[in-house]
């Protein structure tokens, strides 16, 4: 693989104080390191960490980049500075001040640009979303423009080159639907389109008003990350082992050899927080190790049930959280048909363009949300 070590190790001398490039300095290490983990034939082997390393790769592919730029933006204001400082030809000094103002301009740019990419990032950005689109007040208007929501989102899907696949779906009395539910898969799906859970309200003359008069409906959308595959861990080597001699039918191996076993394995319980000792015996063969296999095996399938069941339980609080009421006072963006305006509530951006918008022109709301997060994460941060 490509080092970077290579390239970066000509600092200039005022770069040593630098608190940006010092926080790069520990990455360098990492990204060598995953360069080398993702050619290792027993990493391809395993998907899951193949993928997730490769991810870390490019991001961390990005930042050094970045760093190559912002490296020879600042090698290049110095020596700019010295030719000034240093130089009486009046050509060399004209071209270095165009020099020193086209990369002092550059800086905070490329400087901001890396405190965005340093910004830990959410592991769930980068998958796949199901989907929900609810009519909430408004009767059939709003089943239209849950409608016309839907219409939007799947415009700007096929304009990212996503799939859309719907997977429920009740339709409305006179058009648009009660409900609908669909999956969305691509690259970045969740962390494009989970600004748009909450409730969307829509001002318009309806197509089902006969007196003219303005309503007001809304419907609410709520986009789930694509659940992890559930696994159970546990520390096989936390676990207390006993042997014991059968009885019963079974000759007299079942009484004179210590085939029986019995584990204990301390567990903290996922839905009261509390840890309890799970006690498990098996006496089924006359051969120890395979009674030992079938108490682990028993061990793990009573931990998967207790555990699975609040992991549903969580799915389900966070989709009901996300759906909400569907209360119009309960809203994150106004579409006003009368003014021709989208409103975000949540950072206040407008946009006059409400055709283009439900046409799936929603990317620039999105770019302004991101960036809107973004500047609090780094207040967080303390970049």
């Amino acid at each position: 693989m490509f080092s970077f070590n290579r390239i970066f190790c000509t600092f200039a001398p005022n770069m040593e104080n630098n608190s940006i490039l010092q926080k790069l300095d520990g990455l360098e290490a990492r990204f060598e390191e995953v360069s080398t983990l993702i050619t290792d034939p027993s990493v391809i082997a395993d998907q899951n960490r193949f993928v997730k390393l490769t991810k870390e790769y490019k991001d961390l592919g990005d930042i050094m980049d970045a760093r190559k730029r912002y490296i020879a933006c600042l090698n290049s204001i110095k020596e700019a500075k010295d030719i000034l400082a240093n130089e009486d030809d009046a050509e060399m000094k004209e071209m270095a001040r165009e020099e020193l103002a086209e990369n002092e301009a550059l800086q905070p740019k490329l400087e901001e640009e890396i405190k965005i990419a340093l910004i830990p990032k959410d592991p769930e950005d980068a998958k796949n979303v199901q989907m929900e689109i609810r009519a909430g007040t408004g009767g059939d208007e709003a089943c239209l423009f849950a409608g016309d929501l839907f219409k939007m989102y799947k415009s700007f899907c096929e304009s990212k080159g996503w799939t859309l696949a719907i997977t429920s779906v009740s339709e409305g009395a006179v058009g648009g639907f009660k409900e609908i539910d669909f999956a969305v898969s691509g690259a970045d799906v969740y962390g494009t389109l989970k600004y748009e859970s909450g409730v969307h309200r829509v001002q318009r003359v309806p197509a089902t008003e006969t007196q003219g008069r303005m309503h007001t409906s809304a419907a609410t959308v709520a986009v789930l990350p694509e659940a992890d595959k559930f696994e159970v861990h546990i520390n096989e080597g936390e676990i207390k082992w006993d042997t014991f001699r059968s009885s019963g039918a079974g000759g007299q191996n079942v009484n004179k050899v210590e085939s029986g076993v019995r584990l204990r394995y301390m567990w903290k319980n996922p839905n009261t927080g509390e840890t309890e000792e799970i006690l498990i015996e098996c006496t089924e063969t006359r051969d120890q190790p395979k009674n030992k296999e079938r108490a682990l095996s028993r061990l793990y399938t009573f931990i998967y049930d207790k555990e699975h069941q609040k992991y549903m339980d969580d799915i389900a609080s966070r989709r009901k959280t996300l759906v909400s009421t569907g209360d119009r006072s309960a809203k994150i963006r106004t579409y006003n048909f009368p003014q021709g305006r989208v409103t975000d509530h949540r950072i206040g951006y407008t946009t006059h363009d409400l055709q283009g918008f439900l046409g799936g022109d929603i990317q620039p709301m999105i770019d302004a949300l991101t960036v809107a997060e973004n500047a609090e994460r780094m207040k967080e941060s303390e970049l």
